[in-house]
């Protein structure tokens, strides 16, 4: 049988989402039998690979690096998961787009540093003008809320995917 190519993805957001993923207890061995993981925060991979089954997306499309990322896991995966309010509706990311992006910068680099004041000019990405649930940039095929949606239905989602069926989530998961 063959496993079915599994990637996930950790944009803006706490990583709650995938603390849930690991939190399935037994589960997780019986589906880490099914599947090849082939890119996440724990995988060594540093590009994102091609012909991906299913992507699992966590966080807001908050920068410049979010966006393109996001568009190219849409190219090369034929399953897009939004896993997580911050995925699914921007939530806690979300709170700042009340605040354009260089004032928000200059509050925390400037006003709220002690030491080594300014705004870094390297090695951080620009940030979008506003925090964006995944769908509003690319095509998601499915919506699991919940902040974190709890282990046993990240487990009943990726079971179900493995399976080759898309999960009814009406009884197994909810916003917050």
């Amino acid at each position: 049988m063959k496993k079915v190519r599994l990637a996930t993805v950790w944009l803006d957001g706490c990583s709650g989402c995938h603390m849930s993923l690991l939190d399935m207890d037994e589960t997780i061995l019986a589906i880490a039998k099914r599947v090849d993981v082939v890119y996440g925060p724990l995988v060594d991979a540093q590009e994102f690979p091609k012909l991906v089954d299913v992507t699992i997306i966590e966080g807001a499309v908050s920068s410049q690096d979010d966006l393109e990322k996001v568009r190219t896991i849409r190219q090369r995966s034929k399953l897009v998961v939004a896993l997580g309010d911050c995925a699914v509706t921007a939530n806690v990311p979300g709170m700042r787009n009340q605040i354009p992006p260089r004032k928000l910068l200059e509050r925390i680099y400037v006003e709220g540093a002690d030491q080594c004041r300014g705004v870094p000019a390297e090695g951080v990405p620009a940030l979008l003008r506003q925090a964006v649930p995944v769908q509003e940039v690319v095509k998601v095929d499915l919506h699991v809320p919940g902040c974190p949606p709890p282990a046993q239905a990240i487990a009943y989602v990726l079971t179900e995917l493995v399976e080759g069926r898309i999960p009814d989530l009406k009884s197994k998961v909810k916003f917050g």
